[in-house]
């Protein structure tokens, strides 16, 4: 109940130290409220300054290799035990069915063959170095 102007003169001396007393405690309550609404907006604000300066700030103030290397190890036990736990959970009978031969077969040995063999026209690069041979297609 809000006492208005009128009624507080018709209060007596014992009446007003109570209202005066609840009003106190009303205002300490809402100030306790305001004071951590307040706190609650500074933890917010800062965790959205931390978010934008990481999506947004500049590259060297990125993780680099060697910091995520920190949690790769890890990352790869947590990864491998539960690797495990489905192994565990799959049934026994269930394991991958042999390979079965190749549907194509090979040419028969009778058919000619041609080798044919695409060399460069230089076998020397522009300093003067043999150019040597890294790789080949056979079809």
């Amino acid at each position: 109940m809000k006492p208005d102007a009128a009624s507080l003169n018709d209060l007596d001396e014992q009446q007003l130290r109570a209202l005066a007393q609840s009003l106190i405690e009303t205002l300490a309550a809402k100030d306790k409220a305001l004071s951590l609404s307040n706190l609650q907006i500074q933890k917010l604000t800062q965790e959205l300054a931390i978010l934008r300066r990481l999506r947004y700030g500049r590259i060297s103030e990125q993780m680099d290799a060697h910091q995520g290397r920190l949690f790769e190890e890890d990352a790869l036990t947590d990864v491998a035990a539960i690797e495990a736990e489905l192994a565990a959970l799959q049934p026994a009978a269930a394991q991958a069915p042999a390979r079965s031969a190749p549907r194509r077969q090979a040419l028969p040995a009778e058919l000619p063959r041609t080798e044919i063999r695409h060399e460069p026209e230089r076998t020397h690069c522009g300093c003067g170095c043999q150019l040597e041979r890294i790789g080949e297609d056979i079809s």
